[in-house]
């Protein structure tokens, strides 16, 4: 068997029966390593594996730079799951996804010749990006950012009703 940075222990663990290994997950390194680990996790979770078997399986899940990462770690240097994830996050911490503000809203404005329901999809996908905001702010950016002077005139002077 090659050098693997997997303890013995590890090693030494047979997959259960039923296993299904996470090869539908890969991460190369230019995405959030926090949603991987999440993802993983979860997908773990659903598994109902314990910590031996997630280590395993956990390399599948890596591709291009991240497995090249991987396979130069140290044989046998890393004992478990906790130990392989904080060396991933922080070898990809670059890759973490900056938390938003509701402050970086005033960008998105609609473009020349963009359909306004382009326009309200690509604001409804920044909005997701930020905890915490609220509906107040979110129609005032939202309003602010449109071309469409009409539909901007009949946002802005309609009542709202709130129960």
């Amino acid at each position: 068997m090659g050098a693997t940075p997997f303890h013995h222990s590890v090693l030494e663990v047979r997959l259960p029966k039923n296993f299904n290994k996470p090869t539908d997950m890969r991460y190369n390194g230019t995405q959030d390593p926090q949603e991987h680990l999440m993802a993983f996790e979860a997908r773990m979770n659903l598994e109902g594996v314990g910590d031996e078997v997630r280590y395993g399986a956990f390399s599948v899940t890596l591709a291009g730079p991240a497995i090249r990462w991987f396979n130069n770690i140290p044989q046998g240097s890393v004992p478990n799951i906790l130990d392989i994830s904080h060396a991933f996050l922080a070898k990809f911490t670059t890759r973490i996804a900056k938390v938003k503000h509701p402050i970086n809203l005033i960008g998105v404005t609609q473009r020349i010749g963009e359909p306004t329901r382009k326009y309200l999809d690509r604001f409804n996908d920044e909005c997701l990006e930020i905890d915490g905001i609220t509906d107040l702010v979110a129609s005032l950016y939202l309003t602010n950012g449109l071309l469409n002077e009409d539909f901007r005139k009949d946002l802005t002077t309609k009542p709202v009703w709130t129960m």
